[in-house]
C-alpha cells in the first residue's frame, strides 16, 4: 500500500511540475512578446498574445503590440479593437493615439476616429492634420441620363393597344435629364458632423396625347432638393444620423381639354409642386462587421409612404480593400401598420492598387424608393424592378478624388385612359434608362 501512496504522489508531483512550466508569467510574456515585436513577426505575436490571454495574462503593452502587429497586417479593424482596449488603461502616449486614429480611418470609421481624437494631445492633433471645427470636405458631380428605348415608345401604337376608343388617353415619356450636385461636409465638433447636399435636376419629356387625333409636344420639368443632415457618435461606437430632404419643383403640363365652344384643344401649362423625407438612422461596428437600420417617411409625388431597411456590412480582410453589404427593405403606402417586403440588394468594393471599385444591385418592387443616406430622391413617375450601378474612384494627388459612375435601370411607366374626365384603365410600359455621372471631391 505505502508504494502505491509513494507512486500516486510522484505522478501528482510530476503533472504539477509540467502544468506549471507550461503556464505563462507576466514578466515572461511581457520580455518574449517585445522580443516577436522588435523581430516584426506578427502572425507569431498574435497567436502569443491569445495563448497569453486564455491564461489570464493581459496588460497594457500587451494590447497595444497585438494591435500593432494587426495594423501591420493590414488587419485595421482587428488593430482598432486592440488599441481601443489598450487606449481603456492610458491614451495619453502619442505614439498610440496616432495608431488608434488611423486604424480607425482605414477601418471606414472616420467618425469615431475624430472622436477619439478630440482627447489626442496637441503634438498628435497637429501631426495627423486634425481640427476640431472645419470643412472637410466638397464634392460636385453631375451627371446625364437617357432612355434608350424612347424612339420606339414615341410611335408606339397605345391607342389600339388600350382600346381607346373615344376616350382620353395621355403618356409622359422621358427621354433624358441632367443633374448637378454639390456636397459640403462640416465638422461641427469632434463627434458631430452635418452635410448638406444641394442637386438641380433638369428633365426632359415628351407628352403623348391621344384624344381623336394624337398629338405630342415637349415638357420639362425643373427641380431643386436641399438635403440636410446632422450625423454624432454616442457612447463608444453607436452612430445616430437625421436627414431632411426638401424638393421643391415646377413641370410643364401638356394636355387637351374642351375650349367654350366646345371644341377640343390642346395647351401647356405650368404646375409647382414640392415633396419632402425625413430619415433617422443608426448604426454600430462589432469586429470587421458593421450593422445599422434606417427609418424613412416622406410625402413624394403626392404619395406618402414609410420605410424601414437594414443592413449589415462584412470586412472579410479586416480593411477596406473587400467589403459586402446585404440590405433588406420593408415599406408602407399611408397606414404605417401595413408594412411588407419591398426590396433587397446587395453592393460591395474592392480596392485594385490606386483604384476603389463599387458596385450595386437592386431588385424589387421600387416606386418612390429611397435608397441607404440617399441625399437625391428620383421620384419620377413610375418604378423599378431592378437596379445595377458600377462606380470607380482614383485619387488624383492628396486632396482630389475623381468617380465615375453607371447606371441601369429598367423603368415601368403607364399610358392613362380617361373617361369623363376619371381614370379608368391604364397599360403598363418599359424602358431602359442608363445614366453616366463624373464627379471630384476635395478633401481640405
Amino acid at each position: 500500500m505505502s508504494k502505491r501512496i509513494v507512486m500516486i504522489c510522484a505522478l501528482v508531483g510530476l503533472f504539477t511540475t509540467i502544468v506549471a512550466q507550461g503556464k505563462l508569467n507576466i514578466e515572461e510574456v511581457d520580455k518574449y512578446s517585445y522580443q516577436l515585436y522588435q523581430e516584426e513577426k506578427w502572425d507569431e505575436l498574435i497567436k502569443y498574445s491569445q495563448e497569453s490571454m486564455e491564461q489570464g495574462i493581459d496588460f497594457f503593452y500587451l494590447r497595444a503590440r497585438t494591435g500593432i502587429a494587426w495594423y501591420n497586417l493590414g488587419k485595421y479593424r482587428n488593430a482598432s479593437t486592440w488599441f481601443i482596449r489598450a487606449g481603456e488603461n492610458d491614451l495619453s502616449a502619442d505614439w498610440l493615439q496616432e495608431y488608434l486614429y488611423y486604424s480607425l480611418i482605414f477601418s471606414g470609421r472616420t467618425l469615431d476616429a475624430n472622436k477619439y481624437a478630440s482627447s489626442f494631445s496637441d503634438a498628435t492633433t497637429k501631426k495627423i492634420g486634425f481640427k476640431r471645427a472645419a470643412v472637410t470636405n466638397l464634392t460636385y458631380e453631375t451627371g446625364y441620363s437617357f432612355n434608350t428605348d424612347f424612339d420606339d415608345l414615341k410611335i408606339r401604337d397605345f391607342k389600339s393597344e388600350a382600346n381607346l376608343g373615344d376616350d382620353y388617353g395621355e403618356a409622359y415619356l422621358l427621354k433624358n435629364y441632367i443633374f448637378h450636385s454639390f456636397d459640403l461636409f462640416h465638422r461641427i465638433a469632434p463627434n458631430f458632423t452635418l452635410q448638406h447636399n444641394l442637386t438641380y435636376i433638369g428633365v426632359n419629356r415628351e407628352t403623348l396625347v391621344d384624344w381623336v387625333t394624337q398629338t405630342t409636344s415637349p415638357v420639362q420639368v425643373k427641380e431643386l432638393q436641399y438635403y440636410v443632415s446632422p450625423v454624432c457618435v454616442i457612447g463608444k461606437r453607436l452612430n445616430v444620423s437625421t436627414s431632411l430632404n426638401y424638393i421643391l419643383g415646377n413641370a410643364d403640363v401638356y394636355a387637351g381639354s374642351l375650349n367654350s365652344n366646345l371644341d377640343k384643344v390642346y395647351t401647356v401649362s405650368k404646375s409647382k409642386y414640392s415633396d419632402y423625407l425625413v430619415s433617422s438612422s443608426v448604426w454600430s461596428h462589432l469586429g470587421n462587421l458593421s450593422y445599422g437600420v434606417e427609418i424613412n417617411g416622406g410625402d413624394i409625388s403626392n404619395s406618402r409612404f414609410y420605410q424601414v431597411s437594414g443592413w449589415g456590412t462584412w470586412y472579410p480582410l479586416s480593411n477596406l480593400n473587400l467589403y459586402f453589404t446585404p440590405r433588406i427593405y420593408f415599406k408602407s403606402d399611408n397606414d404605417i401598420n401595413s408594412f411588407a417586403f419591398k426590396a433587397m440588394g446587395i453592393s460591395g468594393g474592392a480596392q485594385l492598387g490606386q483604384f476603389h471599385l463599387y458596385g450595386q444591385y437592386l431588385f424589387g418592387d421600387m416606386e418612390n424608393f429611397v435608397e441607404s443616406a440617399g441625399s437625391v430622391i428620383a421620384n419620377y413617375p413610375g418604378r423599378s424592378d431592378w437596379k445595377l450601378m458600377g462606380s470607380l474612384y482614383f485619387p488624383f494627388s492628396k486632396r482630389y478624388q475623381f468617380v465615375l459612375r453607371y447606371i441601369n435601370q429598367n423603368i415601368i411607366e403607364e399610358y392613362q385612359v380617361y373617361t369623363a374626365g376619371e381614370k379608368s384603365n391604364s397599360l403598363e410600359y418599359s424602358y431602359l434608362k442608363n445614366t453616366l455621372t463624373g464627379g471630384i471631391s476635395w478633401t481640405f
